[in-house]
């Protein structure tokens, strides 16, 4: 009786091992279909497993109309999974006594300070800056480093201007320029800028050789970013200098790159016999410090999952019982993602030359075929829910049709032409050019415009070059009693780069 028992046993368990195995091939499959579905030019996936590379392969071509092909090597812009990087430097300096997480962002930049309060300015640690819990809102101040070229302490005093949003420590806003706060805290503490700090210790010892900092350093594996349109269908774009904020968003990496980074955080942050990261180190990025809350109908999307936060540089939540940490990222016409279960040591990644939300699904359609829970077609569920959407752009008919035609400007439109001052962006400068009206940005140049009459004293934005995150958008010159120009505000919708935060008044 022991015998069959044991047997029995056996039987079970080689049954279960057997259907928990996942079938590579079909994945691959899945990830070319996702890609043709959601009409991806192209992607590379990386998969990792118990400390061994399962997957890393390149999906379809590199640009639009070109035949190169996308491999495990091309080069794709990671933007905000950056940050995880930024506080695992940030962890490796609080381990050789350098820093401490509690010690107050003063100490080591004196001139930060957030929307005028002294308390809040003062006691904001280096540990508040990793976690979006200071009182900016999500995105929020954005436009200060937006192909600008500010330097990174130029646009954190800038950020001094940026409105607050909720009380310290009391929500969450995600904020790429507390990350920028974080890269020059590194810069002072070590003497160095923070992308040579992660390359000396991170990047070069970990071997990804094709993993860069700035878009000047990209060799000739370089995938080539992709903007969807209404009008022209996906459309190729330009790689968009993110040098000022790369302690926010700026590394480009590839599948096989990523696939060694996941591998030394799901090992402990150890990786071919050296320690990157150590353990009590690690634990705290991983730890919650800012919760999110959850709606239900959160809940009944993602199944097996009742709680989300955010660490150190990392979006943390459970899932079917497990522990995730992961991260997104969105460049100018590219997306990411990186998710990893430290329980059974999986890790995956999606880098993308596109704007389109595939990496979300095929990441969860991955990791579910781990888990053995949830096995639906995440990639066409999202992809409807996508296509029923059309982002910014029922804002932007909305306005279109409130356009009231035969108007003209209520003064002589000679009088706009000024240069117009804000505090949390600098100088903004309408002047004439021929017959028509140019809009230009301090220190960003590649912002210009045309400005085109659209009704009354307010005037269409025709944008020297395509933008990824935003197209139409007005700017409308304010006047007072007296018929005096006062200054101007910006209608530009999108969800990313908030052109209505700047409110420039005109100089005597």
């Amino acid at each position: 009786m022991k015998k069959y028992l044991v047997l029995t046993a056996h039987l079970l368990l080689f049954a279960f091992v057997a259907k928990a195995q996942v079938d590579v091939k079909t994945i691959d499959k899945y990830i070319e279909k996702a890609r043709k579905d959601w009409n991806v030019p192209g992607m590379a996936v990386g998969i990792v497993k118990d400390g061994k590379v399962i997957l890393s392969k390149g999906y379809g071509i590199k640009e639009l109309g070109k035949k190169d092909k996308v491999d495990e090597h091309t080069q794709f812009a990671i933007a905000s999974n950056s940050k995880a990087f930024v506080a695992s430097c940030i962890a490796r300096l609080v381990e050789e006594g350098k820093l401490s997480w509690k010690d107050k962002v003063r100490k080591y930049l004196p001139y930060f300070s957030l929307y005028g309060d002294e308390y809040v300015s003062a006691e904001t640690t280096v540990e508040d800056l990793l976690c979006h819990r200071v009182g900016l809102g999500t995105f929020s101040g954005d436009v200060i480093w937006y192909k600008s070229e500010k330097t990174p302490e130029e646009i954190i005093k800038r950020a001094a201007y940026v409105p607050e949003a909720f009380s310290f420590r009391d929500g969450y806003g995600y904020t790429n320029l507390m990350f920028i706060a974080a890269g020059e805290v590194i810069r002072t503490v070590t003497g160095q800028p923070w992308e040579v700090y992660v390359k000396e210790n991170f990047l070069n010892p970990l071997q990804m050789n094709n993993t860069v900092i700035s878009v000047s350093d990209l060799n000739d594996n370089a995938a080539t970013p992709h903007k969807p349109t209404l009008e022209n269908g996906t459309i190729p774009g330009k790689w968009a200098s993110w040098d000022n904020s790369s302690a926010a968003g700026g590394i480009i990496s590839s599948s096989s790159d990523m696939a060694k980074w996941m591998i030394m955080n799901l090992n402990g942050g150890e990786w071919d016999g050296k320690q990157y990261i150590d353990k009590e180190q690690q634990n705290l990025l991983w730890t919650p410090h800012n919760n999110n809350k959850l709606s239900e109908r959160s809940k009944e999307a993602l199944p097996g999952r009742h709680f989300a936060g955010y660490g150190l540089g990392w979006g943390l939540m459970d899932y079917h019982g497990n522990m995730v940490a992961s991260h997104g990222g969105g460049y100018d016409g590219m997306y990411s993602r990186v998710m990893m279960i430290p329980d059974i040591k999986l890790g995956v990644v999606v880098l993308t030359n596109t704007m389109e939300g595939i990496s979300t699904p095929l990441t969860y359609y991955i990791v579910n075929q781990y888990l053995q829970k949830d096995m639906r077609d995440w990639s066409a569920e999202y992809l409807e829910r996508s296509r029923s959407r059309n982002g910014h752009q029922e804002d932007v008919e909305e306005r279109k049709a409130k356009r009231v035609a035969g108007t003209k400007t209520s003064i002589d439109a000679a009088l706009f032409e000024g240069v117009y001052y804000d505090p949390m962006f600098g100088d903004v400068t309408v002047s004439k050019e021929g017959d028509k009206f140019r809009i230009s940005f301090a220190d960003a140049p590649n912002l210009g415009a045309t400005l085109e009459h659209w009704h009354f004293d307010t005037y269409e934005i025709k944008w020297d070059e395509e933008h990824a995150w935003f197209d139409f958008g007005t700017v409308s010159f304010e006047l007072d009693n007296n018929l005096e120009v006062e200054g101007i505000e910006f209608d530009v919708p999108n969800g990313d780069i908030f052109f209505h935060e700047l409110h420039p008044k005109k100089k005597d």
